[in-house]
């Protein structure tokens, strides 16, 4: 199989989809790789370190996308990419389709066989593919969140882990899942006072047996929400539904029960966020401010940390690319149950439920199209 690695355009997304280390397992298997110059200097890897996996390395990011036959991404295609992709096409990358609709169309509209990342689903109902990023910016949102809260950043002027004779700051955590434990070890790590919560009772007992003495788990809803949320410095949103959008949990009325200079952290904002008042931001743009209330909501957090993300996503991918390469798609997610819940789209057809129901889709039989 001819695979494609093209630069990310992002703004500020400096991880690639495949390390040199990826390219020369994927050569050893027969395949041939196309790189975009320059894809993994922001990571790390020159396009010599390529070259001497066995890449070859193309010009520009239409060449990359006219030649293969599998497209391996970060992120979703933004605009500018749209064009380039081919009907029959693979394309392997976080899609996040529920939470943008013009990409969910566009999609549709080029017939491409869009497998994404984020429902790749394990029997256990892990994620494999989402959780090496899920744990990069769940430590990543405590990491922001502790600068954010400095006063000239607009802040409550509170340092997370306290000093001694000073009460440390208070970390509020929505979602038990990857990103929340992540999440929870850091602020805890750091000293903070620090209160978990989650709709999953048998969850919260599990965490509370494998966090330390300063971690607190609380059952999720409104009530509770309510009352914490007016005396926590840092509120993180790590909620996730795999494939549709995330609930709001923090509505647009609690701002006013929070203290200003609170500091909101939603993760979840590349599935819509669990804040309503979070819209997605950039790393060169990471923050806004309503009511008072400090919001980061940057879409693509790990891509501040390069090259410990494309090393932890390449890990998590590459066994499945190697499959796709090896089996073809249809062949590959007819024996992989994993895979095959990583279909959303097919040749125009919406085949995954969470992206129907978001936009009032047809739904279609996936099973349809693997024989």
């Amino acid at each position: 199989m001819i695979i494609g690695v093209p630069k990310e355009i992002k703004n500020n997304e400096n991880r690639v989809a495949l390390t040199p280390a990826g390219a020369k397992e994927l050569t050893k298997h027969g395949h041939t790789v196309y790189v975009q110059s320059s894809a993994g200097e922001g990571s790390g890897f020159s396009d010599e370190k390529y070259a001497g996996a066995g890449a070859t390395i193309l010009p520009d990011i239409a060449a990359v996308y006219s030649i293969a036959d599998m497209i391996i991404k970060v992120k979703e295609p933004i605009s500018q990419e749209y064009s380039l992709i081919r009907e029959d096409q693979l394309l392997f990358t976080y899609f996040h389709f529920a939470s943008y609709e013009p990409l969910t169309r566009a999609m549709i509209a080029n017939k491409a066989v869009c497998l994404a990342y984020e429902t790749v689903e394990k029997p256990d109902r892990s994620l494999p593919l989402l959780i090496p990023m899920s744990e990069v910016a769940g430590r990543m949102a405590v990491q922001q969140g502790a600068k954010y809260l400095e006063k000239p950043l607009k802040g409550r002027g509170i340092l997370l882990g306290g000093v001694p004779g000073v009460p440390p700051g208070r970390v509020l955590i929505l979602g038990g899942g990857v990103v929340g434990t992540q999440a929870a070890k850091m602020a805890a790590g750091l000293g903070a006072e620090v209160t978990i919560m989650d709709v999953n009772l048998q969850r919260l007992r599990y965490l509370n047996d494998i966090m330390p003495a300063n971690v607190k788990t609380l059952m999720s809803h409104e009530y509770n929400i309510r009352e914490l949320i007016q005396t926590h410095d840092l509120i993180v949103g790590a909620v996730l539904i795999p494939g549709a959008k995330a609930p709001h949990l923090v509505t647009r009325d609690m701002l006013k029960d929070m203290r200003p200079g609170t500091v909101v952290v939603d993760v979840a904002v590349d599935q819509g966020g669990c804040i309503e008042t979070c819209r997605p931001t950039t790393h060169e743009d990471p923050t806004y401010i309503i009511d008072d209330v400090v919001h980061y909501c940057v879409a693509n957090m790990p891509g501040a940390v390069p090259y410990t993300s494309t090393l932890a996503l390449t890990n998590a991918t590459l066994p499945y690319a190697i499959q796709l390469a090896n089996k073809g798609w249809k062949k590959a997610c007819k024996d992989s149950s994993d895979l095959k819940l990583g279909l959303n789209i097919i040749n125009g057809d919406v085949v995954y439920q969470g992206v129907a129901e978001t936009f009032n889709l047809p739904l279609h039989d996936v099973n349809s199209f693997l024989n």
